[in-house]
């Protein structure tokens, strides 16, 4: 039996580094480290939100959904990936590698739904502040992330099933440390040119539209911070916006770079580079950026540490 014609193989071989042995001990050592602190800062976003009565706002609303996605995302391929990265077992199954690119790619789809409702978030809160409260209502809000979880569903159930059903070689090799996309169609042995088409399109929906939706919506927020004449309402404009422009640039340069052309000779070079970088790296950083440049963030828990400090001192 021709095994590249065996749509169910039993499982896959993700490749990572498995030729450089002390880079993988290295990658171990510096995911695990990332992975915590996605953990512990996407959780504390999580707990302060919900805690801090001032931050019961859309826009840690919307922040909150990103720390749960950011959570739910790493999850879904960093475990395996330490894993494979610790040892010489390289093996995912092929139900494995079929649910993680279900939700890699699901999670992946909703984030960029949601990064274009933050901006839209922005744009309201700078350019319609007046009406600010009256836009952005409870039930409004809670349509948005309804939103962008039906997205992240659609967009997974439109391209996964059609990927794991690709006619793929027979070493079943899949050089990359995840299940994704673009990995799974260099793996194909036969024509992919239908799954091409597909993640181009996929790939102009979730990824392009939003981007430039984004870009028009900080068009409209510079020109509505520069009518602004106070230094003091600039420098606040500014700071409500900057750490989400500082996400989308982390997020959309990396992911674009390999969804945008699945097989191009780019994309397999330096692929694997990439996909460490937005599902280790990115999801890492998020919390960072809005803790460190968000005063009302470090407010809430410096509010929240004195608290706990004060109970251990009675």
């Amino acid at each position: 039996m021709d095994m590249a014609n065996d749509t169910v193989p039993e499982g896959f071989i993700l490749l990572g580094f498995s030729d450089n042995p002390r880079l993988e001990i290295t990658l171990f050592v510096v995911v695990s480290i990332f992975y915590m602190i996605t953990l512990v800062g996407n959780v504390t976003i999580i707990l302060l939100s919900h805690i801090d009565s001032h931050l019961h706002t859309p826009m840690y609303f919307f922040l909150t959904q990103l720390s749960l996605l950011d959570l739910c995302f790493t999850t879904s391929c960093i475990p395996q990936m330490l894993v494979n990265l610790w040892g010489p077992d390289k093996t995912i199954s092929y139900l494995g590698c079929a649910t993680q690119l279900y939700i890699f790619l699901g999670l992946g789809a909703a984030e960029c739904i949601l990064l274009l409702v933050m901006a839209f978030d922005r744009y309201i809160a700078v350019c319609r502040p007046l009406h600010y409260v009256v836009i952005m209502n409870p039930k409004l809000c809670q349509k948005l992330v309804l939103l962008v979880w039906v997205s992240g569903i659609f967009g997974t159930l439109v391209q996964s099933p059609t990927t794991m059903k690709l006619p793929f070689c027979h070493h079943h090799q899949v050089d990359d440390f995840v299940c994704e996309v673009p990995a799974l169609i260099r793996l194909a042995c036969g024509d992919t040119h239908i799954n091409e088409l597909q993640i181009s399109v996929i790939g102009a929906i979730f990824l392009m539209v939003p981007l430039v939706l984004i870009l028009v919506s900080y068009g409209h927020i510079t020109q509505a911070v520069l009518s602004i004449q106070s230094q003091e309402g600039r420098s606040k404009a500014f700071r409500t916006c900057s750490s989400h422009l500082v996400v989308v640039f982390l997020f959309y340069s990396s992911v674009t770079a390999v969804y945008i052309q699945p097989r191009s000779r780019f994309s397999q070079n330096r692929g694997k580079f990439l996909s460490l970088f937005y599902t280790v790296v990115t999801p890492t950083l998020n919390p960072l950026i809005y803790t460190l440049r968000n005063k009302d963030m470090k407010g809430a828990l410096k509010k929240l540490l004195g608290k706990d400090r004060m109970a251990n001192e009675e």
